[in-house]
C-alpha cells in the first residue's frame, strides 16, 4: 500500500511541535496552573491584601513562527505600596503578547526603545526602559512630562531608576495606570549587596529571582524584538567558557558639571546644572557609551547585550542582561536599550489570528527544562523571632515549606510560590532547640536543620 504524502499542514504541525519541544521562548514562561492570585500592600499596613486577579502567565500558545503569551501583568510576589504619591495599584491588563520565534538583527539604524512596554518578564510582568516619561522643559525651568505634566522637550530625559526610587516597592517595581512594571533588574532591594531603599523593612517582598554570583543567571524575560533577557551573571566568554562573571554596562557617567551638550558634542537646550537637586545620572543624557569596552568579554554592547551561549541556548543567541554594579544596584541602561538589537515586529495584540497550539507544561512529550537541584538558604540560623527560607533558583514550581519538631510533628507550613523566592516562619512561639525544615516540590525534597535560641 503506497504511503500517503506528507501534507503542508502536517509539516507545519510537525514544525510547531518541534518548536515546543526545544524553543526556550515557549518553554520558560511561569504559567499559573494553581489559580494563584496577586497580593498587594497599602501604606501603613504590612499585612498583604489578596487580589482577585490571577498572577503570572495564564496561557502560552505557539505556531511555527510565533509564541503568544496571555497575562494579566500581575506577579506572584506582593506589590506596593508606592510611597511617592502614585495613586495606582497593580491591576489586570488582560493582555496578549506576540513574540517571534525567529528573532533577527536589525541592520541599519537601530530601533529606539520607547516609553511603555518594551518586553515581558517570564511571569507576565511588563518591562519598561530607563525613562519615566518626564523631561526637562527649559522654557519653564521645571520638570515636565507624562500624563500630568505636559510633554516636556525630550532633550534631557529623566531616568526613572534615580528619580522614582521612592516610589518603587520592595521588588523594584511600580504601576503606570495599573500596569505594574520593572524598569530594572527585578530582584528585591533587600537582596542587593548595598541596600539603597528601606521599603522592604515594612513591606517585604522578594522579586522575580535572587542574584547568585556563582552561577549563570536565569532567563528572566524576552524583549519586544524576541531576544532573551538574562540576569546579571553569565559565562565570561561568549563560547560558554571562562567561569561566571558579572556582565557590565559599557555606559558610564560623563564628567560634566553643566548640561548644555550631549556626549557627541552637539549643543542642545540647556538643562539644570549638576547639583544635589539634579545629580549626575538623573538624566539619560548624563551617560556616554564607551565603544572600546564592548571588546572585552564582560562588557556589553550599546543595546546592553551580546551574542553568547547560555544554558537555554547552547548554540548561542543574542542576549540582553539586567545589568548591576559591583554592589548589585541597577546599572544604566538597566535591561534593554536605549536601542533594540533586533527587529521589533510584535507588541500587544487584541487576539490570536492564526492557528496555534496551547503549550501546557504537564503535556506528555513536551518536556520542559531539565530539573535542577533545589538551592535553598535558611537564615538567620540560629533564629530567635523569624526565619527566612529562600530559593536561590528561579522557581518554576510551587515549593511547599514545612517546619517540624524532632518528633516529626508539623508545626507550621507555608509556600514559596512559582515566580517568588522566599517564605518565612515565625519562631517566637517555639522553644529553644533544634527543628527541621522540609522544602519540596513534585520532584525534589530538601531538608534543613534549624536552631532556635532566645
Amino acid at each position: 500500500m503506497p504511503k500517503k504524502p506528507i501534507t503542508l499542514l502536517a509539516l507545519v504541525l510537525l514544525s510547531a511541535i518541534t518548536y515546543a519541544q526545544t524553543n526556550p521562548a515557549i518553554l520558560n514562561w511561569m504559567q499559573n496552573t494553581t489559580g494563584l492570585k496577586g497580593r498587594h500592600y497599602v501604606k501603613n499596613n504590612s499585612t498583604p491584601i489578596d487580589d482577585a486577579d490571577s498572577a503570572n502567565v495564564l496561557g502560552v500558545y505557539y505556531s511555527a513562527s510565533s509564541v503568544y503569551i496571555r497575562a494579566n501583568g500581575v506577579p506572584s510576589y506582593i506589590t506596593g505600596p508606592f510611597l511617592d504619591g502614585n495613586p495606582s495599584v497593580t491591576t489586570s491588563q488582560n493582555a496578549i503578547f506576540k513574540f517571534t520565534l525567529n528573532p533577527a538583527q536589525k541592520t541599519g539604524t537601530p530601533t529606539a526603545t520607547t516609553g511603555g512596554n518594551i518586553g515581558l518578564f517570564i511571569n507576565g510582568v511588563a518591562l519598561f526602559d530607563y525613562r519615566d516619561g518626564v523631561s526637562w522643559k527649559n522654557s519653564t525651568g521645571t520638570m515636565a512630562g507624562g500624563p500630568s505634566g505636559g510633554m516636556g522637550d525630550n532633550v534631557w530625559n529623566r531616568d526613572a531608576i534615580v528619580a522614582e526610587r521612592a516610589g518603587f516597592d520592595c521588588s523594584k517595581g511600580h504601576p503606570a495606570m495599573g500596569n505594574y512594571h520593572h524598569h530594572q533588574n527585578p530582584s528585591a532591594f533587600k537582596l542587593d549587596a548595598e541596600v539603597v531603599s528601606t521599603i522592604c523593612n515594612l513591606y517585604d517582598a522578594d522579586g522575580l529571582y535572587v542574584i547568585d554570583s556563582t552561577k549563570h543567571s536565569p532567563l528572566i524575560g524576552f524583549a519586544y524584538d524576541g531576544f532573551p533577557i538574562y540576569g546579571a551573571y553569565a559565562y565570561k566568554n561568549a563560547d560558554g567558557t571562562g567561569g561566571i562573571i558579572r556582565m557590565k554596562s559599557s555606559y558610564q557617567l560623563r564628567d560634566i558639571t553643566v548640561r548644555n551638550k550631549y556626549a557627541n558634542g552637539n549643543t542642545v537646550t540647556a538643562g539644570p546644572d549638576v547639583s544635589t537637586t539634579y545629580p549626575l545620572g538623573l538624566f539619560r543624557e548624563d551617560y556616554e557609551y564607551i565603544a572600546t569596552s564592548a571588546s572585552t568579554p564582560d562588557f556589553l554592547d550599546e543595546h546592553n547585550g551580546r551574542f553568547c551561549k547560555t544554558p537555554e541556548y547552547p548554540e548561542g543567541i543574542y542576549c540582553y542582561f539586567a545589568t548591576v554594579d559591583s554592589k548589585w544596584n541597577s546599572a544604566y541602561p538597566y535591561v534593554v536599550g536605549p536601542t533594540f538589537y533586533g527587529m521589533v515586529t510584535q507588541a500587544k495584540v487584541t487576539s490570536i489570528t492564526e492557528p496555534v497550539t496551547q503549550y501546557k507544561p504537564s503535556s506528555t512529550g513536551l518536556n520542559q527544562s531539565k530539573a535542577i537541584e533545589l538551592d535553598i538558604r535558611v537564615f538567620p540560623n540560629p533564629a530567635s523571632e523569624l526565619v527566612a527560607i529562600q530559593s536561590n533558583d528561579l522557581t518554576q514550581k510551587d515549593l511547599k515549606v514545612e517546619l517540624f519538631d524532632l518528633s516529626g510533628r508539623q508545626l507550621q507550613t507555608t509556600t514559596i510560590y512559582k515566580g517568588s523566592t522566599i517564605a518565612y516562619f515565625d519562631t517566637r512561639t517555639l522553644y529553644n532547640g533544634e527543628y527541621i525544615i522540609r522544602i519540596s516540590n513534585e520532584e525534589q525534597v530538601v531538608v534543613k536543620k534549624l536552631m532556635v535560641t532566645k
